[in-house]
């Protein structure tokens, strides 16, 4: 079964102090209407478990889906960054929230950055994958609303984001259209992984190793 596939709503925070126990968990990010919760509903093959809007910013808190992976693994959508219609003192608490979650949540695994293809690494989607390089984390780029472009267009924007990728080791790129459902197998592939090449718990018994015993 496709890792997303069964994924379910969990719960909705405001504070970093509500954020739930998690054993691992993946994030997506994006500026404001990049298509982050078009994409999330993707993978997910459902329609409404992110909420989509028109108007930038609706995601004002970090919302976390529970993956049908037998464990406590999840999926967190969080606030877009950029340009939202809300009050500066809104605005600000979405940046310490963001901000102090990428950097300090421990059973984040990885990030799913959202970028429209058609305008790719701008200014602030640079400075957060700044921002994030620190923490020694994989991301992994979504272009998407990749179907807006041509072809040959989107081969282009692909390899210029390649190349500007280059002193970024443990960031990868891949095109994304959520409306014609392409490139979800791959989104699929890195983050399997990521769950799969997740550290155990530091209290985990070696299965290779034997008690010690009394002659």
């Amino acid at each position: 079964m496709p890792l997303f596939q069964n994924a379910t709503f969990f719960t909705t925070v405001n504070h970093i102090k509500d954020l739930p126990d998690t054993a691992a968990e993946v994030a997506f990010v994006g500026r404001s209407n990049a298509g982050k919760s078009s994409a999330l509903n993707t993978l997910a093959n459902r329609t409404r478990l992110a909420f989509v809007s028109k108007t930038p910013g609706r995601t004002q808190h970090i919302n976390f889906f529970k993956l049908d992976t037998g464990g406590e693994d999840y999926l967190v959508d969080l606030p877009g960054y950029g340009y939202a219609e809300v009050p500066e003192a809104i605005r600000t608490h979405w940046v310490e929230l963001l901000g102090r979650y990428l950097q300090t949540r421990e059973s984040l695994i990885g990030l799913l950055m959202i970028m429209d293809s058609r305008h790719p690494l701008k200014d602030l989607d640079v400075r957060m994958l700044n921002f994030f390089r620190v923490t020694n984390r994989p991301v992994h780029i979504l272009l998407s609303k990749a179907d807006k472009l041509s072809r040959q267009d989107q081969q282009k924007t692909l390899a210029a984001v390649r190349h500007a990728l280059d002193d970024y080791p443990g960031v990868s790129v891949q095109l994304f259209s959520s409306s014609k459902k392409t490139g979800v197998a791959e989104v699929e592939a890195v983050v399997s992984a990521w769950f799969a090449d997740r550290q155990p718990p530091h209290d985990d018994v070696l299965l290779d190793e034997e008690p010690d015993r009394d002659e």
